[in-house]
């Protein structure tokens, strides 16, 4: 047969149609929709997987930065290991005492306590912020109760702290009650942002039980009646009093004054001044004297006869301006004796009549406490050289500054531990009456800068009976 060579007709193609084709499309869009639904869900939880790490990260460095601050050392001082949290409670604790001790001083300091101490420069060094001077007293302060504590264990001595923790907690409960803050969160603003009441129980018998071994080495170096004599005669200047009459003429300076409008007005005084000495010395009343050359808003003072608002009795060489205490406390100084010393630096002239110059038998109690302070900071000294501070977290800077801020010479300071009654505010948490002042820790030099700063800036204010 012979073979067909027509084509074979195959199977008819579909003709694809409007509607077919926009069936498809929808087809396709829903497949698209459907892939993104997905990838949508996927990426989300991944957000949602990423979001709830973070949330479980942060909880965690919080946990951790707790549990280093409870656990881990911060600073090791001879042999012992003190947390954050032990430091954190000397650090405020020694901050609080400065502040109130010198709080009338702060200003010419250049301290604002509303400002973080760690971006403000220490008024006594420029490479050193008040943070690192606030640290550094810390330190001086742990390393003293330390000492103190290892010695008073060496020494067998002992001591129930249980009274006066109980008063300083019940102070603590006042204290927060009247500022209207809980309990827990007076401790924190108190004594560091992790402090409770139970975690810092044992820093605050520690100090307790310090602080009564230092009043027992206070005792135990108290001074015989001849060593007290003897000591007041080598400082008599120093504990002996007088009784005087005074009156301050004070120049009226513009603020833009020149130095020629300054010494001629200072010329002036000094002429009014000569003038009330002549009266004084040719029998005229010291008081009455004072009434005819005292200004207009000063007359109030001195018109009361029941009193001699010119009269001042009692006083000691440091508590006197030092133009007339030089005057008054020299040798041969005589009853009636009378001068007009001129100060320049303020700007005023003072007539100024010596009356008595004398010792007050009660200040024996004051220098056998001095006597005693300073055989104890001795022996203070020589224990503390032993105790190497090593800054573990190396968040403490140490380095810097002098060593006189924060001598243990100047810093017995034994009493800014847990007080009392005084214990549970801010400013006092750490004292007791009988030791050696925290203010001392921060230098004589210190706070003799400040308050021959503060003596000039207020002087006029002082002398408000000034013409």
């Amino acid at each position: 047969m012979a073979k067909n060579n027509t084509p074979e007709v195959k199977e008819q193609q579909k003709v694809q149609t409007k509607y077919d084709r926009k069936m498809e499309a929808r087809k396709q869009q829903k497949i698209k929709e459907q892939r993104q639904e997905k990838i949508t869900k996927v990426t989300a939880w991944g957000i949602g997987i990423a979001l709830v790490a973070a949330i479980v990260i942060s909880i965690a460095v919080s946990v951790i930065n707790k549990n280093n601050a409870l656990n881990g050392t911060y600073i090791k001082v001879g042999e012992h290991e003190l947390t954050q949290v032990e430091y954190d409670y000397y650090y405020h604790t020694t901050v609080s005492s400065y502040l109130n001790n010198y709080s009338y001083l702060l200003p010419y300091m250049g301290l604002d306590t509303s400002v973080d101490f760690d971006k403000q420069t220490y008024y006594m060094d420029s490479s050193m912020t008040w943070k690192d001077m606030f640290d550094q007293m810390t330190v001086e302060q742990i390393k003293q109760y330390k000492a103190l504590a290892d010695d008073a264990g060496k020494a067998g001595f002992t001591y129930d702290t249980e009274e006066e923790y109980a008063e300083f907690v019940s102070g603590i409960e006042s204290s927060a009650s009247e500022a209207g803050v809980s309990v827990s969160n007076y401790y924190k603003e108190a004594f560091g942002s992790y402090a409770t009441e139970a975690n810092i129980e044992g820093f605050v018998k520690e100090s307790l039980f310090a602080n009564a071994y230092y009043n027992s080495l206070l005792e135990a170096n108290a001074p015989a009646d001849e060593e007290i004599k003897a000591y007041y005669e080598e400082n008599r200047q120093s504990y002996d009093k007088v009784d005087y009459r005074s009156f301050t003429f004070t120049a009226d300076l513009a603020e833009d004054a020149t130095e020629e409008e300054i010494s001629a007005a200072m010329d002036e005084l000094e002429e009014k001044a000569n003038a009330m000495m002549q009266a004084r010395k040719e029998g005229g009343d010291f008081e009455a004297l004072c009434l005819e050359n005292a200004s207009e808003d000063a007359k109030a003072n001195y018109e009361d006869a029941e009193t001699e608002y010119s009269l001042n009795e009692g006083a000691y060489y440091s508590s006197i301006n030092s133009v007339m205490a030089d005057w008054l406390f020299e040798d041969g100084r005589a009853e009636g004796d009378i001068t007009v010393l001129r100060n320049d630096s303020a700007n005023v002239c003072y007539v100024v009549e010596f009356v008595s110059r004398y010792y007050d038998e009660a200040d024996d109690e004051n220098i056998a406490g001095t006597i005693a302070s300073q055989r104890t900071t001795e022996y203070l000294t020589s224990l503390t050289e032993n105790y190497e501070v090593v800054d573990v977290k190396g968040e403490l800077n140490l380095t810097v500054g002098t060593e006189d801020d924060t001598s243990t010479e100047d810093s017995a300071s034994t009493e800014d531990s847990a007080s009392t009654e005084d214990s549970a505010s801010t400013e006092d948490s750490a004292s007791t009456e009988d030791s050696a002042s925290a203010e001392d820790s921060a230098s004589t030099e210190d706070s003799t800068s400040a308050e021959e700063t503060a003596e000039e800036n207020e002087e006029a204010a002082d002398n408000a009976d000034a013409e």
